[in-house]
């Protein structure tokens, strides 16, 4: 069967994520399964300008192909049962996997993890939040620094099984103010890989090019600017910065 054209094909929704705190529809282009984000279904938010989340989603992906880290699955703008809205490929992860985890404290493991913080559950007890010290999951570090992601949460990690990890849900990116807010910490003051190093610079270098041109059509001019800001701070201090600002470093709900 030759692929639909994932911009014209009918969008035909079959079902609804009810925990989302936005209107989020899970639907198929022909034998394509997709998450469909409509604009209309976007709660107004105090700090982010209201119907632009769909766009952000959509520059986050850009950002992560530039960047040769293939984050974000693919994510495009179109129109569907409620109007125009962001697409995204539906992705299968690993319910064996979990990169980010609650674990009690006397149970992490001592190597391969890393310690972002502790405690207590509802029960009293002592708890860690951990996740996997991966070249993968650094990568997102560093991609949601360059973003400025103020809602990393630990389910918008989605472990594939081979090893790759997705991150979706980048509707809070892109603000010309400091507001990343994640749960992956773990590598606070270690220096950057020539790896990681290297997708900055394609990502700032792209903001002078083709990656500049498409943005330009779904961020302001402000959040451009902040963005190559980013970008050259991050790479002139050469490692994961540690917390900054009066915003709380974690979101909330952590998963």
């Amino acid at each position: 069967m030759p692929t639909p054209d994932l911009v014209t094909a009918d969008l035909t929704l079959t079902g609804r994520i009810t925990t989302a705190s936005n209107a989020t529809f899970l639907g198929s282009i022909s034998d394509v399964e997709v998450v469909y984000k409509p604009i209309a279904g976007e709660s107004p938010l105090w700090d982010f300008p209201h119907g632009t989340l769909a766009h952000r989603e959509v520059a986050a992906y850009l950002v992560s192909q530039v960047s040769g880290w293939d984050i974000v699955p693919r994510t495009w703008l179109r129109d569907g049962p409620f109007g125009d809205g962001m697409v995204q490929l539906w992705q299968d992860q690993d319910p064996a996997q979990r990169a980010v985890n609650l674990l009690a404290t006397d149970q992490v493991p001592a190597t391969g993890w890393k310690h972002v913080l502790e405690g207590q559950d509802e029960n009293g007890r002592m708890v860690a939040l951990v996740h996997e010290d991966t070249p993968a999951l650094r990568r997102m570090a560093v991609f949601d620094m360059i973003v400025n992601n103020a809602d990393r949460k630990g389910d918008h990690i989605l472990a594939m099984t081979d090893g790759h990890r997705h991150g979706v849900d980048h509707g809070l990116t892109f603000h010309q103010d400091h507001k990343l807010r994640t749960v992956l910490w773990g590598w606070l003051g270690e220096p950057l890989t020539a790896e990681e190093r290297d997708g900055i610079d394609r990502v700032a270098d792209g903001l002078h090019g083709g990656l500049g041109r498409d943005l330009a059509g779904l961020l302001s001019a402000e959040e451009i600017a902040s963005l190559a800001t980013r970008c050259a701070r991050l790479r002139l201090a050469g490692r994961f910065p540690a917390p900054s600002g009066g915003m709380p470093a974690v979101p909330w709900p952590l998963f």
